[in-house]
């Protein structure tokens, strides 16, 4: 089988990877610089989008910014999984709003801003504190904003006003503030089928708005709660591949906060931790081959890599410790890789994330150093 991947980051390259034992071979479409890639080497291939949209059995996205034009073009192949509907609704949070409304998944209340009108009836109908989230573009903490009292109601405004104008087609959601306990997000597959699988949901916590560590969770009734929500979106959508929901946890009820329509970074834990992992299991779906199990094997952390490109060696004789690399030049904030830390029960797990910590320098990994910190002062 033949896949070619619209995007060619480090999405991209775990799921060459993860296809190569199944001879499912794999191109990139670098879509900001309008060329066919190797997704591993970057080596250009001499090939148009459309040659490549030809040779492809399989056309699928690694992230939901995309040009219409171009998911047009791949839908209008019939190859193209999951839909583009679905990836639209990744990329625009007034389209994502309104398919878990029709899919009757709970959300946060919202309103969605174009003019400052709008602003101050979303205001009323929202209420403060709100969260402010431009609908196209904007990850990582980006293009988001909190107004908490209407003191600031005019310099918030301001600000987003800008960003409406910046684009023929932006505007704002704003979002009711959820006093939620926890992140978690549940990554899951649904195959041509409607056979679905579903990974143990993961716990997120975040450092100043991009993930920083996820680890795999056993929640009976969060779980449940999360697959239900899980299967009547991908069922609205008629989805066929990885689908990652993100959730608030607030006092045992979920609410959706975002869809992501790939794999997702808060399933990169499964490369490690379960019996298939995501990449692998988004490759079966599209190329309609039976999904793999998603069971939980190792009790498993994984630590976002942001912005260094080095690491101590020790890392390399630590038990249960496994380091991935994307290849990326390095970049403040960016992510360069992660790490997936193992043990067979909990306790091990724990502690080898606090030997971890020993090793790592506190200022570019803060959440494990709080995590050690909270752990070790429990444990005394």
């Amino acid at each position: 089988m033949r896949v070619l991947v619209l995007g060619a980051g480090q999405l991209a390259r775990m799921m060459s990877l993860a296809g190569a034992p199944l001879n499912i071979e794999l191109t990139a479409y670098d879509v900001s610089q309008s060329k066919v890639v190797h997704p591993l080497t970057q080596v250009e291939i001499k090939q148009d989008l459309a040659s490549a949209i030809a040779q492809a059995d399989v056309i699928t996205a690694e992230f939901e910014h995309i040009p219409h034009d171009i998911l047009d073009l791949c839908q209008r192949s019939g190859k193209f999984l999951p839909s583009s509907q679905a990836i639209k609704a990744g990329g625009d949070r007034r389209i994502e709003k309104a398919l878990l409304d029709s899919a009757g998944v709970r959300n946060a209340n919202y309103a969605v801003i174009n003019t400052y009108e709008d602003f101050l009836a979303a205001i009323e109908h929202v209420g403060l504190p709100m969260v402010l989230k431009s609908a196209l573009g904007g990850y990582d903490g980006k293009g988001q904003w909190r107004l908490k009292d209407a003191n600031n109601i005019d310099a918030v405004w301001q600000e987003m006003a800008q960003c409406i104008a910046s684009s023929d087609n932006q505007a704002i959601v704003a979002e009711e503030f959820v006093p939620f306990s926890r992140e978690v997000s549940l990554v899951g597959a649904r195959g041509k089928d409607g056979s679905i699988a579903v990974y143990p949901l993961a716990e997120n916590v975040h450092t100043d708005g991009v993930l920083s560590l996820s680890t795999a969770i056993a929640d009976p009734a969060l779980q449940e709660q999360a697959q239900q929500m899980f299967t009547a979106v991908a069922q609205s959508l008629d989805y066929v591949g990885v689908l990652a929901l993100e959730f608030f946890d607030v006092d045992g009820n979920l609410l959706v906060n975002e869809i992501a329509p790939r794999v997702h970074n808060s399933g990169h834990w499964t490369q490690q931790g379960a019996e298939t992992c995501q990449f692998e299991n988004h490759l079966r779906a599209v190329c309609g081959l039976p999904l793999g199990s998603t069971k939980l094997v190792r009790e498993t952390t994984m630590i976002n890599i942001l912005g260094e490109d080095t690491l101590p060696p020790t890392l390399l004789a630590m038990d249960g410790c496994h380091i991935h690399w994307y290849g990326k030049e390095k970049r403040a904030g960016r992510k360069m890789g992660h790490i997936n830390v193992c043990g067979d029960y909990s306790g091990e797990l724990q502690r080898r994330l606090c030997a971890l910590a020993e090793q790592l320098d506190q200022q570019a990994f803060p959440a494990i150093h709080n995590f050690a910190a909270g752990f070790n002062k429990f444990s005394l």
